[in-house]
């Protein structure tokens, strides 16, 4: 405030001179007066009370731009900043997940290890009798796998004669080739034993599904001996025989039946090959379709298998199928 009462004579002259005259004299009057004098006196943003027209200032604009591009980058930070916090939130809710469902499964797992680990003397040995059978090939240089080959076709067929080891007669059956030994492959002597018991155990069930008397078949059906090699491969790996003990509910409740029954695994295999068949109507499938028919014949028997109500394969809902006697149109059942 002190430099506006300086006694200079600009100021003095500036004073005099009427602030209504024309713009020329007042324009003279102020080249005269020295910038420090000219620039406001006021904090910013306030009107310049002895100059109706205040002289802009550029720094104003450079002020608000930057006052603009600080807000603007703030706003930035802060919509980053939440994004980089949303994106933690899901990673930690995601790993959350992943360790809750870990943990869930560890300790079924486990459960389930421990229940499977429990095997009386009677369940050690028929599983150990059932895994050895598992592990034999078939040999068609074998006499005993050649007389099973035989009684196979004999019950069959028990009306014909029996073919050469290499005859297309095979290919009746649902063989792929002449020789029937190059289809066994993964299935190896065991899948053979099963197609027998389920021939002599099973009669009825058995012609029915090797002649496909049953339903509307399709133009293109599966191969009967092919199939059944195929189920005895599936069975083994659905409840972990080669490998271990049992982990699955299926698998551990599998052992338990297997203590009661010698003969679980083949009557499970003639269950599995009705059941397949019946899906296989049911989907009016073809060929092709036969890997899904499978699936859904295998989720089936898991299901049926984890039922605790379940003591032997005789108690499986889909074990009824077998016993399925079709004369003049009427459907009965006798239990075996």
């Amino acid at each position: 405030m002190v430099e506006c009462v300086m006694a200079t004579p600009a100021i003095k002259k500036r004073r005099g001179v009427d602030i209504y005259q024309g713009r020329k004299e007042n324009m003279e009057d102020t080249a005269s007066v020295p910038n420090a004098l000219r620039d406001p006196l006021l904090p910013s943003g306030q009107a310049v009370i002895n100059n109706p027209k205040s002289t802009p200032n550029p720094w104003d604009d450079r002020r608000n731009d930057l006052r603009h591009g600080i807000h603007n980058l703030s706003q930035f930070i802060k919509h980053v900043a939440r994004r980089i916090a949303n994106l933690f939130i899901s990673i930690g809710s995601f790993l959350r997940k992943v360790l809750s469902f870990n943990f869930t499964v560890q300790g079924l797992n486990t459960n389930k290890v421990e229940h499977s680990l429990v095997l009386s003397p009677l369940q050690e040995e028929r599983l150990q009798n059932l895994r050895r059978r598992l592990e034999v090939p078939f040999d068609a240089s074998l006499v005993e796998h050649q007389d099973a080959l035989r009684q196979l076709w004999r019950l069959a067929y028990p009306e014909r004669m029996i073919p050469p080891f290499k005859s297309d007669l095979w290919k009746e059956m649902g063989w792929q080739g002449a020789d029937p030994s190059t289809d066994f492959r993964g299935g190896g002597f065991i899948s053979l034993e099963n197609l027998i018991y389920f021939a002599e155990t099973y009669p009825e069930s058995f012609q029915r599904l090797l002649h496909k008397q049953d339903g509307v078949r399709s133009e293109w059906e599966y191969p009967f001996a092919v199939a059944g090699i195929n189920i005895s491969f599936m069975l083994a790996q659905m409840l972990e025989l080669h490998s271990g003990n049992p982990t699955t509910k299926a698998g551990v409740h599998f052992l338990k039946l297997l203590g009661g029954d010698e003969m679980a695994f083949d009557r499970l295999y003639c269950v599995a090959f009705q059941l397949l068949d019946s899906k296989w109507l049911s989907k009016r499938a073809t060929y092709m379709e036969f890997n899904e028919v499978m699936k859904s014949t295998r989720l089936q028997l898991e299901l049926e298998l984890e039922t605790n109500e379940i003591s032997s394969i005789r108690d499986m809902p889909a074990y009824i199928l077998l016993n399925r006697c079709i004369s003049d149109g009427q459907l009965h059942v006798s239990i075996k």
